[in-house]
């Protein structure tokens, strides 16, 4: 699995293919924009409506947008702060994993939490955190078995949900600090 940021054109738009293949990732978890309340219309979302949270996501200091592509396909993005908004919060933050509903079950979730577990660990940072929508149990049993753990109650900044906070430790890699 390759992870790479979103890459954008000069004038910050997202190139057309890649919308395309966005717009199908997003419109693939219909079921989740159900829970999530994100998109108007879970059933119709549109390459606009994607650009826009896409653009709002990125409107954040030290957002970034990271695409996991399998064999060429595009199976799951992941948007990340190296920092919360709340200045007391010192973790960087997965905001949003997705992965496309046609390639869920195979794996490709565990190891893009992976790919951004390393790289929070490249940049030593020592844990991460997320915040899981309390309507959402499926994401809650998917993030406790990879090892996060509940620390708080709340609700999300931008809808006003309640959700679970969770955070995970992260380890020094197995080779760190040898010589």
């Amino acid at each position: 699995m390759i992870l790479d940021p979103l890459p954008r054109t000069p004038d910050h738009d997202i190139p057309a293919p890649l919308l395309t293949e966005l717009t199908a990732l997003y419109a693939s978890n219909r079921e989740f924009h159900a829970l999530s309340g994100d998109f108007p219309d879970p059933a119709d979302i549109r390459p606009e409506q994607v650009a826009a949270a896409l653009a709002e996501e990125l409107r954040v200091p030290g957002a970034e947008v990271l695409l996991a592509r399998s064999a060429g396909r595009l199976v799951g993005v992941v948007i990340t702060l190296t920092r919360h908004p709340d200045p007391s919060d010192p973790d960087p933050w997965i905001g949003l994993l997705m992965v496309d509903a046609d390639a869920q079950r195979q794996g490709h979730g565990r190891r893009l939490v992976a790919l951004v577990e390393d790289r929070f660990r490249t940049a030593d940072r020592t844990a991460v955190r997320l915040a899981v929508l309390d309507n959402n149990p499926a994401a809650l049993a998917f993030w406790t078995v990879l090892g996060y753990e509940t620390i708080a109650y709340g609700r999300d900044r931008q809808l006003d949900r309640p959700c679970t906070l969770l955070r995970k430790e992260l380890t020094p890699a197995p080779d760190a600090g040898r010589a």
